[in-house]
C-alpha cells in the first residue's frame, strides 16, 4: 500500500492565517526551525492506479497539484482519485469535497449519519450530485469491513470503528440526537494486499484498552497529534476550550498519548493533524526531542510511505 501525506496540520494549517502565537510569529519572521504545513490530508493506493482520499481537507486542490500521482493521466477531464472515505463531518475533513464538484465520478464512503448531515442539512453539497453518476454514496457501518474500490473492483480493504459520539458544533443538538451517536467519529484500519495494516485516526478523544488492542496489530499508525497539552489553547489565547473538550487527547501528560501508547512496539508511529500552537512543531525544542526519543515521528507535508 502506498500512502501519501498531502497535509499534516490541524484546521487552519501552519502558520494559521489569523494567529501570531510564538510558532506562527517566529515562522513568519524566518526564525522558526520547522516546516509550514497544510491541513491534514492522506491518500492511499494499493496499485498506484486508483487512489483513495482519507477525508478531504480545505487545502485539497493545492495538495493535489503538489502530488503528481493525483494528476489527470489522459486528455480532457480525468482523475486517478476513485473515492473518499470520511471519518467525521468536521469542516476540516469535508470542506475539500466542494473542490471535487467538477463532474468527475467518484465514490464517497461514510456512515449514514455523516451522509445525512451532508446531503440533508447542507445544500451546498448538492453540487456533488448535479448530474446522474457524478458521485455515488456508500453507507458504512461502525465495526464493519468494506473495500474501497475503483471501477475495476480493485481497492483496499478497510475496517472502521467508533472513536466518539460528538458531532461537529454546526450540527444542532436536536439534529445530533436524531443521529446515531457512534457514527460521529471513526478510526480506520486499512489493509494492504500484502497483509500489512495502517491505522488512521486524526481525531482521538481518548485511548482505552479496546483501542490499544486494535493498534497492537498495526504496522503504521497515523495518530492525532493536535495539541501538546490539555490547556494549550487556554495558555496561548488566554481563553478557550481544553484539548479534551475539543475531542483530542493531548500528546503530553500522564494521560496523554505518548504515555498511553508507549507500549506499542510494532507500528511505526506518526503524529498527524498538528495544531499551529503545538510546540513539537519546533524541531529545536524539547517537545520535539521528547517525541523523537519516544519513537514517534511528526508528519510533514509531502511524505510518501509504503506498506
Amino acid at each position: 500500500m502506498l500512502i501519501k501525506i498531502l497535509g499534516s496540520a490541524a484546521g487552519g494549517g501552519f502558520p494559521q492565517w489569523n494567529c501570531n502565537c510564538r510558532n506562527c510569529g517566529s515562522f513568519r519572521a524566518g526564525s522558526f526551525k520547522g516546516k509550514n504545513r497544510t491541513q491534514t490530508q492522506v491518500a492511499v493506493s494499493d496499485d498506484d492506479h486508483a487512489w483513495f482520499l482519507l477525508n478531504t481537507s480545505p487545502d485539497l486542490r493545492l495538495q493535489i497539484e503538489a502530488t503528481p500521482a493525483l494528476h489527470p493521466r489522459s486528455a480532457g477531464r480525468d482523475s486517478p482519485i476513485a473515492g473518499v472515505l470520511l471519518t467525521s463531518a468536521d469542516i476540516d475533513q469535508i470542506a475539500g469535497l466542494l473542490s471535487l464538484r467538477e463532474l468527475q465520478p467518484f465514490r464517497i464512503y461514510c456512515t449514514t449519519s455523516i451522509r445525512r448531515i451532508l446531503q440533508e442539512d447542507n445544500s451546498m453539497f448538492a453540487m456533488l450530485n448535479r448530474v446522474p453518476g457524478q458521485v455515488s454514496w456508500t453507507d458504512i457501518s461502525c465495526d464493519g469491513s468494506f473495500c474501497l474500490q475503483d471501477e475495476r473492483g480493485v481497492g483496499i480493504n478497510c475496517r472502521v470503528f467508533s472513536l466518539g459520539s460528538r458531532f461537529p458544533a454546526y450540527v444542532s443538538p436536536d439534529r445530533s440526537l436524531a443521529l446515531k451517536q457512534g457514527e460521529a467519529l471513526l478510526g480506520v484500519i486499512a489493509t494492504s494486499s500484502s497483509g500489512r495494516h495502517m491505522a488512521y485516526m486524526p481525531a482521538v478523544p481518548d485511548v482505552d484498552d479496546s483501542l490499544l488492542e486494535q493498534l497492537e496489530e498495526t504496522d503504521l499508525l497515523l495518530f492525532d497529534g493536535t495539541f501538546w497539552s490539555d490547556d494549550e489553547l487556554i495558555r496561548v489565547q488566554g481563553s478557550g476550550s481544553t484539548a479534551r473538550e475539543m475531542g483530542h487527547i493531548p500528546v503530553s501528560g500522564v494521560e496523554g498519548s505518548l504515555r498511553k501508547l508507549a507500549g506499542l512496539r510494532r507500528p511505526r508511529k506518526v503524529f498527524v493533524h498538528i495544531n499551529n500552537t503545538n510546540p513539537m512543531l519546533d524541531e529545536t525544542g524539547p517537545e520535539y526531542a521528547q517525541v523523537r526519543a519516544a519513537g514517534w515521528e511528526v508528519a510533514e507535508d509531502g511524505w510518501s510511505l509504503e506498506l
